[in-house]
């Protein structure tokens, strides 16, 4: 159980808290059970050391006031919103027999021993803290949660977990989830086309008259271009016959005249 030491605060004004801030101190106040409200005034860095701890505001605190110790609940603290910094504090003073409703962190262990986890299976955390209603002098600090021989599909309820004596949760009613062996999630992408390059396609070749090979697609444009000298060859023709019957029909006019 930690040890916070703080000091009764006699400010007025809040120019006189303003200034405790910037001396490196946190203001708070101390209220519940029979006895008056305490103001108090603790050290930044102790405070600070204990803020990032996961069961802050679950955690059973010894408050030493001027020499005087006190069992005390963390119950609300106030940052700034430019600096994050504490600015105020206030604590609940534990009262025998008295109950109250916290928030208690959730914490998950053999995940090595799971058959369901081996097999690449995930835990689905759906509650990181339960909240319960337990006694003042019985407060847990965390609930545990056993993943020995969980397979894939396993759902850990509420009523799974060992609750300390006369703790309830607040939900009532229904066996809650806390959390879940569940299936690999694996997303095939689709495979990209590949490109063909000139040197990672097939060539195919075949052999001339001449001996020489040569690739299906040089054969394919000699072809063509041969086609192209063919057709070329037969407009000469047709245009050397056209010639020659312009020279007869024009011999056949002169033999007519004469």
């Amino acid at each position: 159980m930690a040890t916070l030491n703080a000091k009764k605060r006699e400010t007025k004004t809040s120019g006189d808290i303003n200034k405790l801030r910037e001396d490196g101190f946190v203001p708070g106040i101390l209220y519940g059970g029979s006895e008056q409200n305490k103001k108090i005034t603790l050290n930044k860095n102790s405070i600070k050391n204990l803020i990032n701890s996961e069961n802050f505001f679950s955690a059973i605190l010894n408050l030493e006031i001027d020499g005087k110790e006190e069992k005390v609940l963390p119950r609300d603290i106030s940052f700034d919103p430019l600096s994050d910094e504490p600015v105020h504090v206030d604590f609940l003073r534990i009262v025998k027999g008295a109950k109250l409703a916290l928030e208690i962190p959730v914490r998950f262990i053999n995940s090595e021993k799971s058959p369901g986890l081996k097999k690449g299976g995930v835990l689905n955390i759906v509650r990181r803290k339960i909240e319960l209603k337990c006694s003042t002098e019985n407060i847990p600090s965390e609930l545990v949660v056993d993943l020995n021989n969980t397979e894939i599909g396993t759902s850990i309820k509420i009523s799974s977990i060992k609750l300390p004596e006369n703790a309830m949760p607040t939900i009532q009613g229904r066996d809650f989830v806390v959390a879940t062996v569940a299936s690999p999630t694996v997303v095939v992408e689709p495979e990209k086309p590949t490109e063909e390059t000139p040197e990672e396609s097939e060539v195919t070749t075949e052999t001339s008259a001449d001996g020489t090979e040569k690739t299906v697609e040089e054969k394919k444009d000699q072809d063509a271009k041969g086609k192209d000298q063919d057709a070329k060859g037969k407009d000469q023709d047709a245009k050397g016959k056209d010639q020659d019957k312009k020279v007869l029909e024009s011999k056949k006019k002169d033999k007519t005249k004469k």
